[in-house]
């Protein structure tokens, strides 16, 4: 399999698992919140802001989905790159509300270092298209 089906295919699984993600948290914040890895619910009307997330997590997907299926690959590997900071935001988060440090850990900053690395392996794959010789045309006689 080629450098760039495996690419491919890990940017689809991203899409695919944040779209999901998404959605959930728009669906049923209170079933899909807890394994987010704060230490508690929020109170009062805070299902808002679990919606917030939710659509912040769908939109993410629905970027980077365009750009895969445009075939904007380097703006692809560079907004993966970019939307890896949210997830590495997420981990800041339960980490400084002392939220459990496994899924900090386990779940966001995992997330976050492999959409880092497969945003990498795109700028790399894409580099080394773009630095490719161009095949030059025929010469007039």
């Amino acid at each position: 399999m080629s450098l760039k089906k495996i690419n491919t295919v890990l940017a689809a699984a991203f899409i695919l698992f944040i779209l999901w993600f998404g959605t959930e948290y728009i669906l049923s914040p209170e079933t899909t919140a807890p394994g987010y890895g704060l230490p508690s619910w929020p109170s009062g009307d805070g299902d808002g802001f679990l919606v917030i997330k939710g659509i912040r997590d769908v939109v993410l997907a629905l970027v980077l989905g365009v750009l895969l299926v445009t075939g904007h690959r380097r703006a692809l590997g560079w907004t993966l790159l970019v939307e890896a900071l949210a997830a590495y935001g997420d981990m800041a988060n339960v980490l400084a509300h002392h939220g459990s440090v496994a899924t900090a850990l386990g779940v966001h900053c995992l997330t976050a270092t492999l959409m880092a690395v497969n945003g990498l392996l795109i700028l790399r794959e894409t580099r080394q298209v773009a630095a490719a010789p161009a095949k030059s045309a025929p010469q007039p006689a």
